[in-house]
């Protein structure tokens, strides 16, 4: 693969990206009137329930299997999802007849909670940890050899 297009796939992947993360503030904006700042700490919260699961999922699926990356991908969406629901509940909810400064100011505490506690030792900690390979890597932009 040549440089080009590998940075062309790279540019439309965090592009891709850029554009969910749009859409979600766009549609929570638009149906709660209200920007949620928690929303990426409940994506944050979606991986890490993830990284958890992908090795319980690997002992039920062949190791590496589509199956099994759809699975912790169903799992962590209903897990975010629950979340969500929990937040609203609790933290949105009550102040929807509120002014708007008051929900703005509650959405960052949400979304500093959801962080600072994560970053603590007894939850995730702060330093990187390596995801476990769910998808077959084998027939994804295979390299051909110089003889085919």
């Amino acid at each position: 693969m040549t440089w080009f297009s590998q940075q062309l796939i790279n540019g439309l992947a965090l592009g891709s990206i850029y554009a969910l993360i749009a859409l979600g503030y766009t549609m929570v904006y638009g149906v709660l009137r209200f920007i949620n700042f928690a929303h990426s700490d409940v994506l944050m919260l979606g991986a890490f329930t993830a990284w958890i699961v992908a090795p319980v999922v690997a002992r039920i699926f062949p190791p590496e299997s589509f199956a099994g990356a759809l699975a912790v991908m169903i799992i962590a969406a209903a897990i975010c999802a629950l979340i969500g629901m929990l937040i609203e509940l609790l933290a949105y909810r009550p102040l929807r007849n509120r002014p708007r400064l008051t929900v703005l100011i509650t959405a960052i505490g949400v979304s500093l909670f959801i962080e600072y506690t994560c970053q603590h030792e007894a939850m995730f900690g702060a330093q990187t940890k390596p995801f476990p390979p769910a998808p077959p890597a084998k027939g994804f932009f295979r390299r051909r050899s110089v003889s085919q």
